[in-house]
C-alpha cells in the first residue's frame, strides 16, 4: 500500500490530489511536460555568454516633448528587522491579497543560522507558527541532530502566506526572491537552510536538484552566508529514504559553521 489510495481502492479527492502535488513540487518538479522533447541523458551544451548592445532610443516626433520614463516600482524594503517584519504583515506586502494567514519569521534577529522554507503549511495558520505538525516535530529533531533549535534559529519563509496549492505564482517569483534576499540581509546569518525547491529558486536561482551536493556562497547587503539546500520535511514524511540525503546536508551545514 502507498501513501495514496489506488484508483480502484479510493476516491482521489482535492485534498489528496494537492497534497501530491505539494510531494512533487518539494521534490524539484515543477511542470509535468516541456514543449519539445528532450533527451535527459545528452550533455548540456555550452552556451557562449554575450552581451547585446541596447536598443536605440526612438527619437520625438517634431514638436513634441519627450515623455519623462515611467517611475519605477515601489522596491524600497524597511530597513530595519523589526519593521521590515512587521511589513510582511501589511497590506503592503506581496501575499496581502491571498487567503488565509501571514505568519513572520520567528527566532532571534542575528541568529548563526537561518532556515528558509517555501511557506506555511496548511494547519500552520492555526497553529502561529511556521512548521507545525508532522513536518514541525521533524524539522525540530532535525535542528536537535545539529545542536540547534527554534530557539536558536531564525525561521522564515520565502511567502508570509500560503500560495493556492502551496506554489508560488510565476509572476511573483522574482519579488519574493528580493524580498527574501533583502531579509537574509538584515539577519546576516554565517550559514543559510534552505528547505525545499522554492527555498533554493528564490535564493540561489536554480532548482533544488542541481543545488544540493554542496555549499553555496550567497552575497546579500551585508555580506556573504553559506548556503545549503535541502529537502522540506513534508517531503521527508512521503518519501523517508530521502533522510539519508538530508543527512548529509545537515552535516554540510555543520561544517560551514564551524569553519
Amino acid at each position: 500500500m502507498g501513501a495514496f489510495p489506488t484508483f480502484d481502492s479510493a476516491p482521489f479527492d482535492s485534498a489528496q490530489a494537492a497534497s501530491v502535488l505539494d510531494w512533487w513540487h518539494d521534490a524539484g518538479v515543477d511542470l509535468l511536460v516541456e514543449d519539445e522533447p528532450r533527451d535527459w541523458m545528452a550533455a548540456e551544451p555550452v552556451r557562449p555568454i554575450g552581451f547585446a548592445a541596447p536598443a536605440p532610443a526612438p527619437l520625438p516626433a517634431p514638436g513634441l516633448v519627450p515623455a519623462l520614463p515611467a517611475a519605477a516600482p515601489a522596491a524600497l524594503l524597511p530597513d530595519t528587522l523589526d519593521a521590515f517584519l512587521a511589513w510582511r504583515l501589511s497590506d503592503a506586502a506581496p501575499e496581502a491579497a491571498w487567503d488565509g494567514i501571514s505568519l513572520t519569521a520567528t527566532g532571534p534577529a542575528e541568529a548563526p543560522l537561518m532556515v528558509l522554507v517555501d511557506c506555511p503549511d496548511r494547519d500552520d495558520g492555526e497553529a502561529g507558527q511556521i512548521l507545525s505538525g508532522a513536518a514541525g516535530r521533524l524539522f525540530d529533531r532535525m535542528l536537535a541532530a545539529i545542536g540547534q533549535s527554534r530557539e536558536t534559529v531564525h525561521l522564515a519563509s520565502v511567502c508570509a502566506r500560503r500560495p493556492l496549492a502551496g506554489r508560488t505564482p510565476a509572476g511573483l517569483e522574482a519579488r519574493l526572491a528580493e524580498i527574501s534576499l533583502h531579509h537574509i540581509g538584515l539577519v546576516r546569518p554565517r550559514s543559510l537552510l534552505l528547505l525545499g525547491n522554492a527555498a533554493s529558486r528564490a535564493v540561489l536561482g536554480t532548482e533544488l536538484t542541481s543545488a544540493r551536493g554542496h555549499s553555496h556562497a550567497v552575497d546579500h547587503k551585508s555580506g556573504k552566508s553559506q548556503a545549503v539546500a535541502s529537502f522540506h520535511p513534508r517531503f521527508l514524511i512521503e518519501k523517508p529514504m530521502a533522510k539519508a540525503e538530508s543527512w548529509k546536508d545537515l552535516q554540510r551545514i555543520m561544517g560551514d559553521m564551524r569553519a
